[in-house]
């Protein structure tokens, strides 16, 4: 999720439709509602204070689940937000890349110093950049300098379809940001060329890698990387509504469900739903899914400028450090109309996921952002014993 450009980036099986006041999930016996009271004020304030259409949060506790809801997933026919919903994820896709290339490290098929231009040769050349000065591991902690395609919003522009070779173009004819290496700066363009080399290393499309290592075999049932430029959300979700990242209150609202994502690809293309990505970062931040070493490289973080604030990023993967005190461990999404928070505890067994389905607040909050810190405030400063 690039802080300041954020537009450039069905539930659990079996699980039962949750009131929107919110509900503890029955695999949870002697729990109750009340030991989230804190949250689900929020929630309504987001919707009343910030101005937003609809939030959902879920919450989990080990085998433990919370799930809420204020506000509408339509606003013309007043649909409540549902536990099913799927919306556009934005950068936690970058989470999903960088784990599928973690793998592969481990399976000996690439390695982290391996260069762009080892893999990709002559893709990452122009105006000062240079592949062979680039490897693995600074495309996936944002240190390689290399320019970052969505902040060049006229050239994207010009075209309404993209393929990652376009974009990694509109990269590299600007100069980069730094010496790779030297400094840290977001760049979405990272992660499209983190996708190319998951494609050129495996033969595979990097949709099938990401639904054939992480989702089906960890009953992610909602998760996936749009083919192409297909536009539509498939399965239960919310409308998206957008007021294209203008902050005056008084911009006009637009429908953004329907989205050609192939300009975000690698970089913020998945969609997911709340419950599947608490599954896969507890999974993830619980060192089910990667091996040890490979754990131990993507939570080796850097320091993080201009961005979210207290926070610092590994490889895929950021940590937020609470005002409570709390450091919470995951990722955040931005995308025209959605906007998610995905954050927990490092050993993964309490997870806090949280979606917007729009991306302005008219409360004074810090952008949405404002509003997930207090929830993970609420949630984990009973930890610190605030």
């Amino acid at each position: 999720m690039h802080r300041h450009t954020a537009h450039t980036d069905g539930g659990r099986p079996g699980a039962e439709p949750a009131k929107a006041a919110g509900a503890v999930s029955e695999s949870a016996p002697g729990s109750g509602a009340e030991d989230y009271e804190a949250i689900q004020p929020l929630l309504r304030q987001a919707v009343t204070r910030g101005g937003l259409p609809g939030i959902l949060a879920e919450v989990r506790d080990g085998d433990r689940q919370w799930f809420g809801t204020a506000g509408v997933a339509d606003t013309r026919t007043g649909r409540k937000r549902s536990q099913q919903d799927r919306f556009r994820i934005g950068s936690i896709t970058k989470t999903f890349v960088a784990t599928v290339v973690l793998q592969l490290a481990a399976e000996g098929r690439l390695g982290l110093d391996d260069t762009a231009e080892q893999w990709l040769p002559g893709v990452v050349q122009g105006h000062h950049h240079d592949g062979a000065g680039v490897n693995i591991r600074m495309l996936l902690n944002h240190t390689s300098g290399i320019f970052n395609y969505t902040d060049d919003q006229e050239a994207l522009n010009r075209h309404e379809t993209h393929t990652p070779e376009s974009l990694v173009r509109i990269a590299v004819s600007h100069p980069p940001n730094f010496t790779p290496g030297s400094g840290w700066a977001y760049s979405n363009t990272n992660y499209v060329l983190a996708g190319m080399l998951i494609e050129r290393a495996t033969g595979r499309t990097l949709a099938e890698q990401i639904t054939e290592r992480i989702a089906r075999p960890l009953g992610l049932t909602g998760t996936y990387l749009p083919h192409g430029s297909d536009p539509t959300i498939h399965g239960p979700h919310s409308r998206h509504y957008t007021k294209l990242f203008r902050t005056d209150p008084g911009a006009p609202v637009h429908d953004a469900t329907e989205l050609d994502s192939s300009m975000f690809w690698a970089a913020g293309g998945m969609i997911s739903t709340a419950g599947d990505l608490n599954r896969f970062f507890a999974a993830l931040l619980g060192g089910r899914i990667l091996a040890p070493d490979r754990q131990r490289d993507m939570f080796t973080t850097v320091p993080t400028r201009d961005w979210i604030s207290d926070s610092a990023y590994g490889l895929g993967v950021s940590s937020v450090r609470l005002p409570c005190g709390e450091t919470v461990w995951g990722m955040g999404g931005a995308l025209f109309g959605s906007w998610s928070y995905a954050y927990g505890a490092r050993d993964g067994e309490q997870m806090v996921t949280t979606n917007v389905n729009g991306d302005w607040s008219d409360g004074g909050w810090d952008d949405p952002i404002g509003i997930f810190t207090d929830l993970l405030q609420a949630k984990f400063g009973r930890r610190s014993g605030t």
